[in-house]
């Protein structure tokens, strides 16, 4: 809910000028970057992508913007109640929706004339504002996605991991076994968000842009999804640019400046709308983005937290007894195993180090780890055979259990 709305003068002698507004108790400010002396302006109000971002991290397109004859506002994303394990995409559209009045009441501004532009997650969060508030003039996207925030994110994570040059296991591990249990556990918020739905809802003319070497946003998919479900639309894809319409040579990297005509394009639509729609083919993709499925009941989080511990408890208790390999390489295993996956969620991939065979050295080096797991299973079940010793049999079991738990997460796959 939008509790209120301040608005401060323009400084007589700048283009820009400071504005705060509130939202769910939390108050948020920001800066309108408008042409000196311009009078009945259009405005725009710019919605941030995914993690923390600054007024500042937008101020080169709101310059453009200016350049172009709008009024932009830009302001600095929320950190109350936002994190990598917790957001809201209703109060992130809330606070859009608390920006646009503020810029609405700037006397360099036409009301009717101002709208939301979303970038990534933005170009979720700028149509579900949108779909709230005939305030809304208008929609503008960059790299918006069509699916939910899950698919988008393992098709996002298999590009990453084989651009380094991985494949096989560790790459369905990754995009799909650990995003399935981030999913499942809670712990990837606004997972299943639908953003079909609110498009469909828009009566607002929507100009989406896209890059044809997005890595991070399906854009072919993307297209589709938006053509058939915005009424009113114009969408364009430039062909050398990546996710944020930079300039980019295969989708990874950054090059200076934006895609030659973005900033214009956008400026000549804001300031004269179509009447009728259009849309570029949509790009090429390697490969569709896939559904994250939901977990099945032996999947569950709780269970494979169990199965963790009893991998640790029973391959520690084995090393009082000899033979211990099977201790030692259980143990190696499951305690690199947690490590590696904590280095893929986090540097998605390129804390790994060199690949060798498709495969990064610390999951070739638990591949093999893991057949020596398995060897040494068969060799201390002859053991406790023999002695039938309770600490073997313990070690034992701990393999046993380790097999089928291998085979899950990949590293007994090619």
């Amino acid at each position: 809910m939008i509790l209120a709305v301040t608005a401060l003068a323009p400084p007589a002698s700048a283009a820009d000028g400071d504005v705060t507004f509130e939202n769910d108790g939390v108050t948020l400010h920001g800066t309108v970057v408008a042409p000196p002396g311009g009078t009945k302006l259009p405005g725009i109000v710019m919605v941030h992508g995914s993690g923390e971002h600054s007024r500042e991290d937008y101020r080169d397109q709101a310059e453009a913007f200016a350049r172009q004859g709008i009024a932009t506002l830009i302001y600095d994303k929320r950190t109350e109640g936002y994190s990598q394990f917790s957001r809201s995409y209703s109060t992130l559209a809330d606070d859009a929706l608390a920006a646009v009045e503020a810029l609405r009441k700037r006397p360099e501004v036409d009301p009717a004339r101002v709208g939301v532009w979303g970038l990534s997650e933005g170009g979720w969060v700028a149509p579900l504002a949108a779909s709230r508030s005939s305030d809304v003039a208008f929609v503008v996207t960059l790299g918006a996605n069509g699916v939910e925030p899950s698919r988008q994110q393992a098709w996002a994570i298999e590009n990453q991991l084989r651009r380094l040059g991985m494949t096989g296991s560790i790459v369905g591990m990754a995009s799909s076994t650990m995003m399935r249990q981030l999913v499942g556990g809670g712990v990837f918020p606004e997972a299943h968000y639908d953003p079909v739905p609110v498009l469909k809802s828009l009566r607002q003319p929507v100009l989406g842009l896209w890059g044809a070497k997005d890595v991070l946003t399906p854009p072919g998919e993307a297209v589709r999804i938006f053509q058939e479900s915005v009424a009113h639309h114009t969408l364009r894809v430039f062909p050398d640019a990546q996710h944020q319409l930079r300039r980019t040579t295969d989708g990874f990297d950054k090059l200076d400046g934006y895609a030659p005509g973005y900033v214009e394009l956008v400026g000549s639509w804001v300031n004269h709308p179509p009447t009728a729609s259009s849309a570029d083919a949509p790009p090429s993709q390697d490969r569709p983005s896939v559904s994250v499925t939901p977990l099945r009941w032996y999947e569950s989080t709780w269970l494979q937290l169990a199965v963790l511990v009893v991998l640790l408890v029973a391959f520690a208790f084995g090393l009082f007894r000899r033979p211990r390999w099977l201790s030692v390489t259980g143990l190696l295993t499951v305690l690199g195993f947690l490590v590696v996956d904590v280095l893929l969620q986090t540097t998605m991939g390129k804390g790994l180090g060199p690949v060798v065979a498709g495969r990064p050295l610390p999951w070739l080096a638990l591949q093999l780890l893991s057949l020596g797991v398995v060897a040494a299973t068969i060799a201390t079940g002859v053991a406790w055979w023999r002695q039938r010793s309770i600490r073997l049999g313990i070690a034992v079991a701990g393999g046993v259990v380790f097999i089928p738990w291998a085979i899950y997460w990949g590293l007994l796959a090619i």
